[in-house]
């Protein structure tokens, strides 16, 4: 990992005190979800079916872009960190290269780190708890804003702790391999860090030394999609990302992502995420 390219901003910190209200259907963002729970449980159900209990004494970590659900039918305490990964569009995601466990054991200290966090920022504490009224494209600007203008060592000091926070489970991570064959991913990595160039099939073959029909079935046994429909996910996936943190035109992020026709983005847009550009800037849900 190139730790220069890991850029963690703070959109939400704080403390969450529930007694059977924290239950959300189908929540995805395009940040991560880190927990410290403090009491109680409550469990997160993801769309591939798997549940992950959330107790005491752990740290949790809900990946990006990931759907689930949240259930709680008793007390439940914790600490909550939402965190963005800024970066570039020719930037992969430096988290997004490894895989890591979603749950491991909490130090002593963590829980002094989460509630320093907390303190640092106790303008980014959620009003809601409910994600519809803060995971839009105002809300996270805002935040976004907001944390970048503030004094340097404050900034200094609420990175570090995020580092020390990411560190837990980095420690426990290894480099993500989609496939014994390094030239399917050698070809995902060129992907992920060329959405804004002119992507075509035949040159992804030629780089892997491969007759395009043998690529294309090679990646989609590995990927199982094609080629173009991994580039066109992770070109939304990126739209998604800039929809809540810039402030520029829909027309300017499909050129900036490689798209020549704005309504064809739109089409792609929608049959990806659900609804278009412009809804899920506005915060229409799928």
């Amino acid at each position: 990992m190139n730790i220069d390219n890991l850029r963690p901003i703070v959109l939400n910190v704080g403390k969450a005190i529930h007694n059977a209200d924290w239950n959300w259907q189908n929540v995805c963002s395009p940040f991560i979800r880190i927990y410290y729970v403090c009491s109680g449980e409550a469990s997160v159900l993801f769309k591939n079916g798997k549940t992950l209990c959330l107790r005491p004494g752990n740290l949790y970590l809900i990946p990006a872009f990931t759907v689930h659900t949240n259930i709680c039918i008793g007390p439940f305490v914790h600490y909550y960190v939402h965190v963005y990964e800024d970066g570039k569009v020719e930037e992969q995601s430096e988290l997004d290269t490894y895989d890591y466990p979603l749950e491991i054991p909490a130090f002593e200290h963590d829980g002094f780190l989460f509630k320093r966090l907390t303190e640092l920022n106790p303008m980014l504490k959620l009003a809601e708890s409910n994600p519809d009224t803060y995971d839009d494209n105002h809300t996270l600007l805002h935040n976004i804003t907001v944390n970048k203008n503030r004094p340097i060592g404050l900034k200094i000091e609420t990175r570090g702790i995020v580092y020390m926070i990411l560190s837990r489970f980095l420690c426990n991570a290894t480099p993500r391999h989609i496939s014994i064959d390094t030239r399917i991913d050698d070809s995902v990595r060129y992907i992920r860090t060329h959405l804004s160039s002119n992507i075509v099939v035949e040159d992804l073959a030629s780089k892997a030394c491969l007759s395009v029909d043998h690529f294309i079935r090679l990646f989609k046994q590995t990927m199982n999609c094609t080629p173009m429909q991994y580039v066109n996910t992770k070109r939304i996936e990126k739209a998604q990302l800039m929809l809540y943190s810039k402030d520029t035109s829909i027309k300017n992020i499909a050129f900036e992502l490689g798209f020549d026709d704005v309504s064809y983005f739109t089409r792609v847009f929608k049959r990806i995420a659900g609804v278009t550009p412009n809804e899920y800037r506005n915060g229409v849900k799928n």
